[in-house]
């Protein structure tokens, strides 16, 4: 179509986020559009808003709840108490999931939404393979109900962050706090939280997916490419919000580099001086502790679960000190760790 000096309007996320830069190379050297607004978050104007709405801003991050699927199956282990295989398996009678769920549950989905998301963000090429990908399959009801015992939420986020030393650019199950807005958007609805150093923080909610939902954002696109027939290349909004040769290839973070608070679920042994072992371990590795749940055994329980949240620290040097207290003879198995982010 390109090649024939067609404009193209797509919602296809897979062939924009894995193939979008040779697509838009060819699209600009042509001199005719790529519209994608259906490829991220169904029928919320996301592309619009960050593209054209925020051009003014600088964006510093975003997070967002960008595939429903995933959204449904929480919302309902939190709210009913139900098992993640009882709710997927509903998922599927409902039509919310796939036959084979792999690009949901695995976060998979979400990855090409938000390397999309970040392009056109923070003016870098598309890089669908540095993005950081873990879905929901490990995800409990025992973590959803002890992130609610100590005032938090477990969504499904992907996360893009520019700082000094690169971009962040993560999906993956993430406690955030209860009062926040985005931790309250429920069941297959999909939002996406913004912040620009201008405008702060920006909240953009709505129907991810759905043939309606989707048709509004297609039918806009249309629309836009319709107003724009008769104006030259050079004067219409850039494909992804900055001109080609202004993209920059800033660095893409390794995931043991980045900076987070972390919930951490570990079966102890009940008796007396565990925990000041697995204190001493996460002191020693600079990770400060902000909150413990500890359980009292039930009658003939030997262990017991041990709950810590902890201070803000680089991934890779919690990742050593999980290690170390694994091997512990008084932890048994392996330790769940939750990202914690407050999006602030």
């Amino acid at each position: 179509a390109i090649e024939s000096g067609k404009h193209v309007v797509t919602a296809n996320k897979a062939l924009i986020a894995e193939y979008g830069n040779e697509i838009f190379a060819a699209a600009n050297k042509k001199g005719v559009t790529v519209a994608f607004e259906a490829a991220v978050a169904g029928g919320i104007p996301i592309i619009k808003a960050i593209r054209e709405g925020l051009a003014g801003n600088r964006i510093e991050w975003l997070a967002g709840i960008i595939n429903g699927t995933g959204n449904f199956i929480l919302t309902e282990m939190r709210e009913k108490g139900r098992d993640f295989g009882d709710v997927l398996e509903e998922a599927q009678q409902l039509g919310y999931a796939e036959a084979d769920p792999t690009f949901d549950v695995e976060g998979i989905d979400a990855s090409h939404k938000l390397a999309i998301l970040a392009s056109l963000a923070f003016g870098v090429p598309l890089q669908l393979e540095k993005v950081y990908t873990e879905g929901i399959t490990k995800i409990s009801t025992d973590d959803v109900n002890y992130a609610e015992e100590l005032g938090y939420r477990i969504k499904h986020l992907g996360v893009a962050r520019k700082t000094s030393q690169g971009v962040e650019l993560r999906v993956h199950p993430t406690m955030i706090p209860e009062k926040r807005l985005i931790a309250n958007v429920n069941g297959v609805m999909n939002a996406v939280l913004v912040k620009g150093d201008a405008v702060g923080p920006t909240l953009y909610y709505g129907p991810g997916a759905g043939a309606e939902p989707t048709a509004s954002s297609v039918v806009a696109d249309i629309i836009d490419v319709a107003r724009m027939l008769d104006t030259e290349p050079r004067h219409r909004v850039p494909l992804m919000g900055f001109q080609a040769d202004a993209l920059k290839n800033t660095p893409i973070l390794d995931i043991g580099e980045i900076e987070t608070a972390y919930y951490l679920r570990m079966s102890a042994l009940d008796k007396p001086g565990v925990l000041s072992s697995v204190a001493q371990v996460l002191s020693n590795a600079g990770i400060s502790i902000e909150a413990i749940i500890q359980k009292e055994p039930l009658e003939g329980q030997v262990h017991v679960p041990l709950i810590i949240l902890t201070s803000r620290s680089i991934e890779h040097q919690l990742v050593s000190a999980i290690a170390e207290i694994e091997a512990l003879d008084s932890i048994y198995g392996e330790i769940i760790r939750i990202r914690v982010e407050s999006l602030g």
